[in-house]
């Protein structure tokens, strides 16, 4: 995978937060907090993605005959599935 490099524009408040952060040890460098934070919005999209068509899939299938019951019995079934 190659690498590019990026000039970016921080406040000051800013580029005191990612120094904190490295101060405190959670981080060795600038560059390596940034990609923490790119990593995890990127997970933060798939998950709102996934929810995204989970409700048009609900929306698109229609008023059901289950009981409210039923259908989170199915719902908890589906998620231990997708776990493993």
């Amino acid at each position: 995978m190659g690498t590019i490099r990026k000039t970016i524009t921080l406040t000051d408040k800013q580029d005191q937060w990612i120094k904190t952060q490295i101060a405190a040890g959670g981080f060795t460098n600038d560059s390596e907090y940034i990609r923490d934070l790119v990593r995890r919005d990127q997970e933060q999209n798939a998950q709102y993605m996934f929810l995204k068509q989970a409700i048009q899939e609900g929306l698109d299938s229609g008023v059901s005959n289950k009981t409210v019951g039923e259908i989170w019995d199915e719902a908890e079934q589906r998620s231990k599935n997708r776990r493993g």
